[in-house]
């Protein structure tokens, strides 16, 4: 499990999270949800080690985080995909899919194996894998950086905004491929679990959204206000 305890973070001198506590479990869909300027971002970043914490502490199987430092994260099997994709646009799909597993060391086979998951479970990949990154358009590039979060992130995979700025179909696309992992890498592995951000959703309250979302076997998470005040904005 990965559990965030009294988290506080700073960024550009200005406190953004203040006290933050919340866990993600293992084995669920996890969305963490709020506003521009709530902190999102900045809570992935700080899981990632990309931001010091001021304060408090960040547990992955009871291991506090602070011990581990920021290059071996991704070795714990947490995989991260930026809200800006991050992709090298003058290499190859495939190259860009690598990068996380040669900066890590993994031997050959293993990065063949890792990469033949990836391109089963997106085949749409595997079709564009010798295409530049920088030829994509924004959508194919989110389905990379996905894919690239996957060939490490064997234990969670944290998305930042993957449906922002795309157009529709290309976000029920996407929403699909989330779905997949949940029927094909979850079951498979047992532990995979995916966390990501959202902007508010309209919702008449909490606790009805929060029940929809648990039928689906996703939990959700506010940052930035209480429940109430959450819900009193969700029903204007």
């Amino acid at each position: 499990m990965l559990r965030l305890e009294k988290v506080r973070v700073r960024f550009h001198d200005q406190l953004v999270l203040r006290d933050v506590s919340m866990r993600v479990a293992s084995s669920r869909t996890t969305v963490l949800i709020g506003r521009n300027g709530a902190g999102k971002t900045t809570t992935l970043r700080c899981i990632m080690g990309l931001l010091p914490l001021e304060g408090g502490r960040i547990l992955f199987d009871d291991v506090d985080l602070a011990t581990v430092p920021v290059h071996d994260r991704a070795r714990l099997g947490i995989g991260y995909a930026p809200e800006d994709r991050r992709l090298i646009s003058d290499v190859s799909v495939e190259d860009n899919l690598l990068l996380p597993a040669i900066a890590l060391s993994f031997p050959a086979t293993e990065r063949k194996r890792r990469l033949d998951e990836v391109y089963a479970l997106l085949p749409e990949i595997a079709t564009m894998r010798k295409r530049a990154a920088g030829v994509l358009s924004g959508g194919q590039g989110k389905i990379i950086a996905l894919g690239r979060a996957l060939m490490v992130g064997t234990r969670y995979v944290l998305l930042d905004e993957p449906f922002q700025g795309l157009a529709p179909v290309l976000a029920l696309s996407y929403a699909d491929t989330l779905a997949q992992l949940r029927q094909t890498a979850i079951p498979r592995t047992g532990t995979c679990t995916c966390a990501f951000l959202c902007r508010y959703a309209r919702a008449t309250s909490t606790d009805a959204a929060q029940s929809r979302l648990a039928d689906h076997g996703i939990d959700a998470e506010a940052l930035g206000k209480d429940s109430r005040q959450l819900a009193s904005d969700r029903a204007r």
